[in-house]
């Protein structure tokens, strides 16, 4: 009961008091990757002198850059650390936001969003890794709901402060130069930039004092809090392995402790951590190591990542299934633009109510990846709730394809099933990585890779052109091809992962206890021999680079030995 109180108390000063901060920095990361879409509806580029098009340029070079530094950013948090790394990245990107009110030609407006996309790359590998270090495996995927939620949250937020912002600021559109503005005044847009901008420099400084490097320095908590934090953390990464073959070769009381977390849990394995000092210390369970530190990357790390079986193809499922939320997150202001002309001008929206009628769907997003989050945790699962939401995002993208345009109301409510199904794929995927990814350096370098996934975000600039407005059925259409390729993919994932476990079973039947004890110690055993083709076929080629391949061949061969926690025979796959 002591313990369970203790429990209680920490995760709850953890619900309150870290994670409600990191969702902040999550809103305002999305705001500042979004408001360009609410500025446009207020005539920002042409306001400027730019083309229409010039937009949808910015934001597929932003996501150029933003995805294709995902994992260095993603390395350099967790070589510097996250509570270092982002608020540094933030308040630059902040101030980039609010110089976005000087912008008047094209190369200003695309040298801040690559600065911007550069800066913001990695932040959400990194701020999801870092959470992953507080929460147990079926803590997580609730927490990190409301942690992603944000980004739904922020498409609502920068809805509804886009306008209050054009209703308390209007400004008589000008199609022309810069040249003929009235001086005097600001723009509606170079309001709203201003603002998100000033709010989120102001955020990043107080991310210096407020984050802590590890549950070891939370200034929250306690000293108890703080030593039971860091090992429920440590007990959790040790029921990722059952104990049924190695109970007659490792007894123990941490083993005995164990037991209540074991129970139903997603990733399965068949050993403990090592305990003793003669474990290779760079195991991700050494009972000395601070598990819920966010520094520290090994070269084991690195190479175990980029050569993961499984990443590739949940990669590639995660672009496809991810264009939606990336494009509505930018577009869906200029989706409905149509909805509502302006009574003075028909071949005109009105910004302000345009803005307004975005964040209903938003908020739709946002309850159902709570509720879709939390059943996940109940029930265990990751793959089934994501195909669910595959088929809600089908439903409603169809539904806005067929439905005529004179039907508003209709086709507005299909956007907010549209919406409903849209956020919750991707950090899915995200728990699914990290719940069976153990050791938390590969799992950083994981998510970023899997942060390519953003991707999805130059395919969606390059789908929802002008030229296709207002009804954007030819986007339409492509996403709903795209939705509905993941969501077959997933399910051979989903078959091919139990595939691999059934695989590692077999496997294990002709093994030997001595056999088990060899691969927990040292990462190899008899069903590992001869069957390391990645890495024969790479260390053949830098020997044949001769003495400039030696020292890379060297390092990978170091990278190389053993394997570590979901790389085991022992290790099983959830679902």
């Amino acid at each position: 009961m002591e313990r369970d109180h203790l429990t209680r108390r920490t995760v709850r000063k953890l619900d309150f008091v870290l994670l409600p901060f990191l969702a902040l920095l999550f809103l305002f990361n999305s705001l500042d990757r979004s408001n360009i879409g609410n500025a446009e509806t207020a005539h920002f580029t042409s306001d400027i002198g730019l083309a229409p098009g010039d937009l949808n340029t910015a934001v597929a070079v932003f996501f150029a850059f933003f995805v294709a530094l995902q994992p260095v950013g993603a390395a350099l948090g967790r070589r510097y650390g996250m509570a270092i790394w982002v608020p540094a990245c933030m308040t630059i990107w902040g101030l980039c936001t609010i110089l976005h009110v000087w912008v008047r030609t094209k190369w200003q407006l695309v040298t801040l969003r690559i600065v911007i996309g550069s800066l913001e790359a990695g932040f959400y590998p990194v701020t999801v890794s870092y959470l992953s270090l507080f929460y147990t495996r079926y803590e997580f995927a609730k927490r990190l709901g409301l942690f992603y939620g944000q980004y739904a949250i922020a498409g609502a937020l920068g809805s509804i402060l886009s306008y209050f912002v054009f209703s308390r600021f209007p400004s008589d559109h000008h199609d022309g130069t810069p040249d003929e503005w009235d001086r005097k005044s600001w723009r509606s847009w170079q309001v709203l930039f201003f603002l998100e901008g000033a709010i989120t420099v102001v955020i990043a400084l107080v991310g210096f004092f407020w984050l802590p490097q590890s549950a070891r320095t939370a200034w929250f908590l306690r000293k108890d809090e703080r030593e039971w934090a860091e090992e429920r953390i440590r007990l959790d990464l040790a029921s990722s392995e059952s104990t049924s073959k190695s109970q007659d070769v490792h007894q123990s009381a941490l083993e005995t402790e164990e037991t209540e977390f074991t129970q139903g849990e997603e990733s399965r394995g068949l050993l403990s951590p090592p305990l003793d000092d003669q474990a290779p210390s760079r195991r991700y369970s050494s009972p000395n190591s601070n598990p819920t530190s966010s520094l520290g990357l090994s070269p084991h790390d690195v190479v175990s990542a980029f050569t993961s079986p499984y990443l590739w193809s949940l990669l590639f499922l995660n672009i496809l299934s991810s264009i939606p939320v990336t494009a509505f997150s930018v577009f869906l202001p200029l989706v409905l633009s149509h909805l509502n002309p302006d009574p003075n001008n028909p071949s005109k929206s009105t910004p302000a109510l345009t803005n307004l009628l975005s964040a209903p769907p938003f908020l739709c997003g946002a309850l159902t990846l709570y509720l879709f989050t939390t059943y996940s945790d109940r029930t265990h699962l990751r793959l089934i709730p994501i195909l669910y939401a595959l088929l809600l995002l089908v439903a409603g993208l169809t539904l806005v394809v067929v439905l005529p345009a004179s039907w508003p109301i209709p086709r507005y409510l299909a956007l907010c099933l549209l919406l409903s199904g849209s956020f919750i794929p991707s950090p899915l995927i995200v728990a699914w990585l990290t719940n069976n990814t153990p050791s938390p350096g590969k799992r950083a370098i994981l998510l970023g890779i899997n942060g390519w996934g953003n991707l999805a975000g130059v395919f969606s600039a390059l789908l929802f052109q002008p030229k296709y407005g207002p009804r954007y059925a030819v986007p339409f259409v492509v996403t709903v091809v795209a939705v509905s390729v993941a969501a077959v993919g997933f399910a051979v994932f989903r078959w091919a992962v139990a595939r691999v476990n059934a695989v590692r079973e077999r496997e294990m039947e002709g093994w030997k206890s001595g056999d088990v004890e060899v691969e927990r110690r040292f990462g190899e055993g008899p069903a590992l021999v001869g069957r390391r083709p990645v890495w024969d076929a790479v260390v053949r080629i830098l020997a044949a680079l001769g003495e400039p391949g030696l020292r890379a061949r060297m390092w990978l061969e170091e990278a190389g030995k053993g394997r570590e926690g979901d790389e085991r025979v022992t290790f099983r796959y959830g679902l």
